[in-house]
Parts: structure tokens; C-alpha cells; sequence
């Protein structure tokens, strides 16, 4: 209990009031809401990785530090947690305890679901199963993998949409979508991306259009291709203008393509930048969301 004390004092929860409520718009507004935020545990992962924050204690700083009551885990913050039912009972029991809903789990670490060695390839897959069980388990609708491998496009294509489908139709025994992330090399390209979501053709397997890891391909142009199968959006920020927006991402042109296609669900903040510290960024991050949650 005192850690808990000392952790809430550092990051300036102890004091009543300081959570950041919804604008007065999005209660206001005449139209209904067509999306939720929640909050990527990456956010965080300076002060994570610095042992300032533990993530069992993460849904209570995102429902009283921020006012967001959703929550997108990072494996990589309780690696060796996937199978402890005590610890997964008790993290989930903080965020019912908040009012905070688990939206998914971001996987990394666990093997590449393209690898040209059909024995790690298997074993990538393997792996992953015990996050699917662990999403499960905590009420997550999702597990977010990547699809990395070496060799050529088609080559990597075929391997990922062999593992996807095994993956998926494991997902579906949990009711646990397998989503894929556009996260650096082929995946960053949309239309590479899609055609392999379309390939795999499961209802359980989607894509995570993350608006910043776009590289060598047009971001617009990527987030139209994905966003037929998302099952959720990752709003990546990293440099805030003076009028609040974000300097490299037109976050309007972004979301009205996401309108667009009719996606309804949560769009999970992910604060990268340096210029703000991760609360400040976080806090932005929420504001420009929520000028368009009644658009």
C-alpha cells in the first residue's frame, strides 16, 4: 500500500481534482459520439521503463490522471505475467475498480509471424498464444501482433497470412480479434498490408492503422487502405503546434477518413514526442481527439 501511495504522489494524483474531464463539447455536443479514446501504455514508457510506473498500476492513472477509461497494454510491461492468474486477476480488479475497460494487448517480442525458418515460424505462432488467453482473461477484444519477416514482398505475404489465419482461428475460440499493426518495414506499406488482411479473409483478423508509422508510403493513402479492417486506430502524436495540432499529421484530413469508413470504437492515444513530457503529451493528445469526437 505505501508503494501505491508513493506511486500516486509522484505523478501528482494525490491531490483531488487533477484528472483532466472531457471538454464541455463532448457533453454538449448535439451529435452523438462516434468514437471512444483510450490510452496506449507506450504513452508511458519512458517513465515505465524508468520504474516510476508499474503497469498494474496503469488503469488507475489513466482514469484519474487523464479522465480516459480505456487502456491498451504493452506486453513488454509484464512479460513474464502472461500466465500469472493472480496477477491478471488483480490488474484486471484496479481497472474495474476505475471504471476502465481492457481494449487490447500490443505484442512484441514474441518472434516474427514471417520468419523463413517454418520452426521459429510455428513457435512465433505458439507464442503468442498465451497474450490471446491473457486478452481473454482481462475482457480485451484484441491482441495487436506485427507482421515482420525477411525475404521478398510476396514471400513475407504468404508467411504472414499462414500464421495470421492459425492465429486468428485461435482468437476465435477466445472471441479475441488478431489485429496487425502498420509498424515499420512491408507493413508500413498499406496496400502490402491490406492485401494480406484480405487474403487471410477472417473476421477476427484486422488491421491497427497507426497514423505516424507510415515511412515510405503515403499516410492518408495507408489509413484508407486499412481502415476496412480496423478494429481500432492508434492516434500517434509527436509534435504539438501553437494552435494545438499536430505539427507532421493533419488530424482532420485523418479523421474523416476514418469517419468515412464507418469505423465506431476506440481510438487509442500514443504519445511518442520529446518536446512535451509524456503527461503533457498525453493530456494534447486528448484535447485534438476530442474535437472531433462529435464530427
Amino acid at each position: 500500500m505505501n508503494s501505491r501511495r508513493t506511486f500516486l504522489k509522484h505523478l501528482g494524483l494525490a491531490t483531488a481534482g487533477l484528472a483532466v474531464a472531457p471538454s464541455i463539447d463532448v457533453f454538449a455536443g448535439a451529435k452523438k459520439q462516434w468514437f471512444e479514446i483510450s490510452l496506449a501504455e507506450w504513452s508511458l514508457h519512458k517513465t515505465l521503463f524508468k520504474g516510476d510506473l508499474k503497469n498494474i498500476d496503469f488503469p488507475e492513472l489513466a482514469a484519474k490522471k487523464f479522465g480516459i477509461y480505456g487502456v491498451e497494454y504493452v506486453n513488454a510491461f509484464f512479460k513474464d505475467k502472461a500466465k500469472d492468474m493472480t496477477y491478471l486477476k488483480d490488474l484486471n480488479g484496479r481497472a474495474k475498480d476505475n471504471g476502465v475497460k481492457n481494449v487490447l494487448i500490443m505484442v512484441d517480442g514474441e518472434g516474427n509471424l514471417g520468419d523463413e525458418d517454418n520452426a521459429k515460424r510455428v513457435a512465433a505462432v505458439e507464442n503468442h498464444y498465451k497474450w490471446v488467453d491473457a486478452a481473454a482473461f482481462l475482457g480485451c477484444k484484441s491482441i495487436r501482433v506485427n507482421a515482420a519477416g525477411q525475404g521478398t514482398p510476396e514471400e513475407v505475404k504468404n508467411r504472414v497470412v499462414e500464421s495470421l489465419s492459425t492465429l486468428a482461428d485461435y482468437g476465435k475460440k477466445a472471441k479475441i480479434n488478431v489485429i496487425v499493426e502498420n509498424h515499420g518495414g512491408i507493413s508500413s506499406h498499406g496496400d502490402w498490408l491490406a492485401s494480406v488482411l484480405k487474403a487471410v479473409g477472417k473476421k477476427n483478423c484486422g488491421s491497427l492503422p497507426d497514423l505516424g508509422n507510415f515511412y515510405e508510403y503515403d499516410r492518408y493513402q495507408g489509413v484508407e487502405d486499412l481502415m476496412p479492417y480496423a478494429k481500432g486506430v492508434s492516434a500517434k502524436t509527436n509534435v504539438f503546434n501553437e494552435n494545438g495540432d499536430e505539427a507532421n499529421i493533419d488530424y482532420g484530413r485523418m479523421m474523416q477518413i476514418i469517419k468515412k469508413a464507418k469505423f465506431k470504437g476506440y481510438i487509442g492515444i500514443e504519445y511518442e514526442g520529446s518536446e512535451l513530457s509524456e503527461v503533457d503529451g498525453i493530456i494534447a493528445s486528448k484535447k485534438l481527439l476530442e474535437r472531433y469526437i462529435n464530427l
